[in-house]
């Protein structure tokens, strides 16, 4: 599979030597230096466009991609509100679109075991839910987008919670995610319910970017030569 990189930072380098491992070429890598080269010709030498840039450049970077004809990977998150335009541009094209707030295979089991506990949770109110995450002090989203994810999973869960909020809260509608920006941390994720009576914990704690990197590149495969939009569920589940 040939690969071209949007984005070519710590992600971008980590995703290449993934891709590497597996046998796959990156043909083409996109930085703010040579972004002029991100036309239909360069594109065209690649079988997937993998993306990481930022919630700034996402959308642009996605649609030039899906116009040019090729079926695009995107991990950049903070851009959530523009993504059926995406999806839009790519069933018109007639290639294929997954966007991942987290790639990690590891973060989607993860969702998966939050999914269920939300669910087992219905009904006990005593429980106050909260989530707190942690990242390096690169990263330029807060909260992350994978802590956004988890709450939205257990919004659509617990009819008493509305909504999520940046920051402790006294409002009881509300889940707090507490984000923490602490130098050379990859990412780690905890939920928890607590009552006066005891505490329960999920949490997931990355020890490199290298999980994100593999999950990228398995989408990749999972996407190269079909059509339509996707998720990581499709790529786990859906074999």
């Amino acid at each position: 599979m040939k690969i071209a990189l949007i984005g070519y930072g710590k992600m971008g380098y980590a995703i290449e030597q993934a891709a590497l491992k597996r046998g796959h070429e990156v043909v083409l890598r996109i930085t703010s230096a040579n972004k002029q080269e991100m036309d239909a010709a360069h594109l065209g030498q690649a079988d997937v466009a993998i993306e990481f840039t930022s919630p700034q450049t996402a959308k642009e970077n996605v649609l030039k991609c899906l116009s040019a004809g090729i079926n695009v990977i995107s991990g950049t998150t903070g851009w959530n509100a523009q993504l059926g335009e995406a999806e839009i541009e790519a069933r018109s094209k007639g290639v294929a679109f997954m966007h991942a707030s987290n790639f990690s295979v590891g973060v989607n089991i993860f969702f998966e075991v939050n999914k269920l506990l939300a669910s087992l949770m219905k009904g006990h109110d005593e429980y106050a839910v909260s989530i707190e995450e942690t990242h390096h002090t690169q990263k330029k989203d807060a909260p992350s987008g994978t802590a956004i994810t988890l709450a939205e999973q257990i919004l659509q869960n617990l009819d008493h919670k509305k909504e999520w909020v940046l920051n402790e809260t006294n409002d009881d509608n509300a889940i707090p995610i507490v984000a923490h920006r602490v130098e050379n941390v990859p990412g780690t994720h905890k939920v928890t319910y607590s009552s006066a009576i005891d505490d329960i914990e999920i949490m997931h704690t990355a020890h490199s970017r290298d999980g994100f990197a593999l999950g990228a590149v398995l989408a990749a495969e999972y996407i190269n030569g079909k059509k339509g939009v996707f998720s990581m569920k499709d790529v786990l589940f859906n074999k």
